[in-house]
């Protein structure tokens, strides 16, 4: 059925459903507009400036912007170590977000990054200038930094410019065969990239349980887990969280990331609430490496149909029963809504079940079964999945435990 075919009466009643759920949003929450820190010489913009001015011989380095990542990793290679690393040092924010750019020297730009914003965030904890707000914004970057550079933490991107983007790895990147990617959803950034309390509501936590999980679930398997807070995600549920902005953008990151892994691993993609919009909009133009892509607590994935995705990864979905994500209209009219919900048998997902998860945020608790599920997807022990339905409907056309 087309926009045309259905009644003025019921177009008219999801248009009004969709505009009252965006006004309870906006009465409960506000306007959620995203608030940057004022750019400062540090920021990315500042770095990715100097960048373009660089020189190597008589031609420019790669645009972050436009250089395919294929091409940034032909470029480094031909480059040599001595002449990277010299500009990691020199270019730590734009070399350790370069997509393409080997995950060895990421980490090591990361790490220098870090070190300098750190050098930069500290004088802030005593300026008398700030308010007690802003005193306590800058403590909590602080501790965030420090606790990124503590030792053995493969931090693969890291931007301190306004609310922050980080992305960590679990496991050898460059060795795996297998490679999960978690794509958070709504009050992603840096501040909130790792948790002390509710730690598996946070991308680092997520990564943590799916990572071991995965070492459980197949030992032996070479498998590595990326926390990906790359993008700006919508700041609590409210009007960027309603449409498809930012999750748009974010999307066009998550395309660059998944053509920049090295190696040829297998990819599967976790996407949670919010994020499975952005994989919903990056689904047709992701490299054929991504083989499977999970959601959970999904509002809609901008389609009434997985075949629209447009894509050969099979597409898996879950929501717990107590799921408050349940009652948002999984329709889009006009920009607002995501459209179908992809736990609808129509929607034509493999749907997984979620028991344990307890709630909109509980997916990636140990002991769960979604927790189980997501493990036995990365790791490409598709035996292993439990179906939502008795009848194993989830597991049609797989062939064995390894998918392939």
């Amino acid at each position: 059925m087309t926009s045309a075919d259905v009644p003025p009466s019921l177009t008219v009643l999801r248009t009004l459903l969709v505009l009252g759920v965006v006004l309870v949003m906006l009465a409960t929450t506000g306007w959620t507009a995203i608030r940057h820190r004022p750019v400062s010489p540090a920021s990315m913009e500042a770095a990715l400036s100097a960048w373009a001015r660089e020189r190597v011989g008589d031609a420019p380095p790669p645009d972050p912007a436009t250089a395919p990542p294929r091409t940034v990793a032909a470029w480094f290679a031909a480059l040599g170590r001595a002449r990277s690393e010299e500009l990691a040092e020199r270019y730590p924010l734009v070399v350790g977000n370069l997509d393409g750019a080997p995950p060895a020297l990421r980490y090591r730009a990361n790490r220098i990054g870090l070190t300098r914003a750190l050098e930069a965030e500290r004088p802030r904890l005593h300026d008398p200038r700030l308010s007690a707000e802003g005193r306590h914004e800058a403590r909590r970057r602080v501790d965030r930094f420090v606790s990124l550079l503590q030792p053995g933490r493969r931090i693969l991107a890291f931007d301190p410019t306004g609310t922050g983007r980080a992305a960590e790895v679990l496991g050898d990147l460059e060795r795996a065969r297998r490679v999960s990617v978690i794509v958070p959803g709504v009050d992603t950034h840096l501040l909130t990239f790792q948790k002390t309390r509710g730690r598996y509501t946070a991308p680092v936590g997520m990564a943590q349980a799916l990572y071991e999980a995965e070492r459980r679930t197949a030992p032996g398997a070479r498998v590595a887990v990326i926390a990906w807070a790359g993008y700006t995600a919508p700041a609590r549920v409210g009007v960027d969280a309603a449409t498809g902005r930012l999750a748009a953008s974010g999307a066009d990151r998550l395309v660059r990331l998944t053509e920049g892994l090295p190696g040829k691993a297998r990819v599967a993609l976790f996407c949670h609430s919010y994020g499975s919009v952005l994989c919903g909009l990056a689904a047709p133009r992701l490299p054929g490496r991504v083989t499977d892509l999970a959601v959970a607590g999904s509002p809609g994935m901008r389609v009434e149909t997985a075949a629209e995705l447009d894509t050969r990864a099979r597409i898996w979905a879950m929501r717990d029963a107590a799921d408050w994500i349940a009652d948002v209209p999984h329709l889009e009219v006009g920009g607002v809504g995501h459209g179908a919900d992809p736990v609808a048998p129509e929607f034509g997902a493999r749907l997984v079940s979620a028991a344990g998860a307890a709630g909109h945020t509980g997916y990636f608790e140990p002991g769960t079964e979604s927790l189980g599920n997501f493990a036995a997807i990365g790791a490409g022990a598709f035996g292993r999945v439990v179906c939502a339905r008795a009848d194993g409907e989830c597991h049609g056309g797989i062939s064995g435990a390894g998918g392939f």
